[in-house]
């Protein structure tokens, strides 16, 4: 039997250190499905694990790509099964780590599958877009597919600023007249392993001093020059996240620096709340208070082994 460990939970909760026990403990390799450690161009605003956490246990997928690459959820998918495949030949453990919920089911549970689009309406999705705004696409999935565009503005509305995604929805319904989520969970995507799912949190005024704390050490190891670095490239979509979106409004004049250091704390707390919302979903994870003793969890995970 093969065992994926997996590790969820909001920003600055402590992941990364639990990730590396489990790793030396269960003498195995870590995959992270952190979407913003992707790409080596975002270091310090993306918290990647520093140079003596990442040799304290193997990592994949920090910065193995680049902001300017085309890197799809589906595509991650694809690479971090093959990756799986590879370590489970030489051991029955694996660590996945990581704050992206989409990515963590993309490979628990895999995707839909959707019907071929004609290339003619996505074209002309793509042309109302530039013509009228992210509005037009938010407008069209909330006229074709109410539901679907209520869970997303619950469970995770930095979706409807994203003109990928949102193109995406909308060319499917117009191309099938059918609602994007009737083609939701349709299928099962069979795994070769058995995930044991761990959860961290901690009461939410904890978590917004970690999350406050950890942008004020950004800010002192360089986020402002990593993002001005990177500011020629602010359209890029790797770019459209929290610590460089806000940095990217102070180079443009529209904030002072102390109001956009203040709105990454606040949009990053924001966005932890939402992780929690996505994660508390599945019903399977055991969750730990942030500051358990370890041994509370190895006891756990050893629990679930013998199941």
């Amino acid at each position: 039997m093969k065992y994926l460990i997996t590790i969820v939970g909001p920003t600055a909760i402590g992941k990364t250190a639990l990730s590396i026990a489990l790793a030396q403990h269960f003498n195995c390799e870590i995959i992270s499905c952190d979407s913003r450690q992707f790409f080596k161009e975002m270091t310090i605003g993306t918290a990647v694990p520093n140079q003596e956490e990442l040799k304290s246990a193997t990592h994949h997928f920090i910065q193995n790509k680049s902001i300017f690459e085309n890197y799809t959820v589906g595509d991650y998918e694809k690479e971090a099964l093959l990756k799986l495949e590879e370590l489970f030949s030489k051991n029955d453990f694996a660590i996945l780590i990581g704050g992206s919920g989409l990515y963590v089911d993309a490979v628990l549970k895999g995707f839909d599958e959707f019907p071929d689009i004609d290339p003619e309406i996505r074209t002309e999705v793509n042309l109302n877009y530039e013509k009228l705004g992210i509005s037009y696409l938010q407008e069209q999935l909330k006229k074709f597919d109410p539901d679907y565009f209520q869970r997303i503005t619950l469970e995770n509305p930095q979706t409807l600023q994203n003109p990928q995604r949102m193109m995406r929805f909308v060319e499917v319904c117009i191309g099938t007249q059918k609602p994007y989520s009737s083609f939701l969970n349709q299928k099962k995507n069979n795994r070769n392993f058995t995930p044991v799912l761990i959860g961290l949190e901690a009461d939410r005024q904890i978590i917004y001093n970690r999350i406050n704390q950890r942008v004020d050490i950004m800010m002192n190891e360089g986020l402002l020059d990593e993002a001005k670095t990177l500011y020629p490239n602010k359209s890029l979509n790797a770019l459209q996240t929290v610590g460089y979106r806000e940095l990217f409004s102070y180079f443009d004049g529209e904030f002072s620096l102390p109001f956009a250091i203040e709105e990454i704390k606040k949009n990053t707390r924001r966005f932890s709340k939402r992780q929690l919302t996505w994660f508390k979903r599945n019903e399977s994870t055991k969750w730990f208070d942030y500051n358990s003793n370890i041994k509370l969890i190895f006891d756990y995970i050893n629990l679930k082994l013998k199941v």
